[in-house]
């Protein structure tokens, strides 16, 4: 089985950043595996002791076949350290699996993650495969496609990044001129839509909702498991992205996935499901301005 590169983006939290590699590491297929540790440049300097200690760490990790550290020289930001990245190792890979420094894998994370990748590489109607699941209440199948892209734990092709498209704005015109904001947003569930225009707005710095966009308006699929194989510890407040919250925390996780052959079409009851467990999620419009007010100071402050 051909083995996907690993690419780590991480920025100022190297306790999270430890427990991440330190998983990573334990997993089969770890010693076989070629790991890329993307690790951002301070944007202001608040950052600069986190960031040190996070490269620090990262120069002496194991376990692996090989550790590349990149070491930006300057502050990126989250969406173009991930789409450079992404972007690199996928022309020189073929494909790459992904991670940020708050999603915890789980022991059978590369597994999956490379069956999949091996599995579905020559279907076209396939762009990713995701490696979370939503916490939901109901009985989901053990994988399932739905339309779209997702961003905890993910992994492409070089053939499904060539889709990527930078442009939100481009994205928000067709997405309203063939009617499928609806759509898009789970059935009206979660405002999505609004987060795309949040980020044409410059008020989020969000790659994903620009991948999710992408995907969805080609009609593209994702993989998911039943049973999540990363867990986020990031949503403690210590991220930039995501505030404290247990709202994503699962009780049961992490459990083998097998791939098997099944079609590439939207799952309905999958489908219902998330869009259940978004409506509960879905921010007030108070909450949802104070948020944007903060996004905008936060991305202003993370520049140098």
């Amino acid at each position: 089985m051909s083995l996907a590169p690993v690419a780590v983006f991480a920025y100022n939290r190297p306790d999270h950043f430890r427990r991440v590699a330190e998983a990573l590491a334990q997993n089969p297929g770890a010693s076989a595996s070629r790991l890329f540790v993307f690790s951002d440049a301070p944007g202001n300097a608040s950052a600069a002791e986190g960031v040190a200690k996070v490269r620090s760490h990262a120069h002496s990790l194991k376990g692996f076949d090989s550790v590349e550290v990149i070491e930006q020289p300057s502050n990126q930001g989250v969406a173009r350290s991930i789409i450079n990245g992404v972007t690199d190792l996928t022309a020189k890979f073929g494909k790459v699996i992904v991670l940020e420094d708050d999603l915890l894998p789980s022991p059978h994370f590369l597994n999956y993650m490379n069956d999949a990748l091996n599995f579905y590489e020559d279907n076209e109607h396939v762009i990713s495969v995701h490696a979370y699941s939503y916490p939901v209440s109901e009985t989901l199948p053990k994988t399932f496609f739905l339309r779209g892209a997702d961003c905890w734990g993910w992994a492409t092709w070089k053939r499904g990044w060539d889709l990527f498209e930078a442009n939100g704005e481009k994205s928000l015109r067709e997405l309203r001129s063939r009617k499928l904001s609806h759509d898009f947003d789970f059935g009206g569930n979660y405002p999505f839509t609004q987060m795309l225009r949040d980020c044409i707005d410059g008020e989020n710095d969000s790659w994903a909702i620009r991948w999710y966009a992408s995907a969805f308006l080609l009609g593209k699929f994702t993989l998911y498991p039943a049973s999540s194989q990363v867990q986020n510890i990031g949503a403690d407040g210590s991220g930039m992205h995501v505030g404290a919250t247990r709202s994503f925390e699962h009780q049961k996780w992490g459990e083998s996935t097998v791939i098997e052959d099944i079609p590439v079409e939207d799952s309905r009851v999958s489908r219902r499901a998330f869009a259940a467990y978004l409506s509960g999620l879905r921010p007030s419009p108070v909450k949802r301005a104070l948020e944007r007010i903060t996004n905008a100071f936060e991305t202003k402050s993370s520049k140098p």
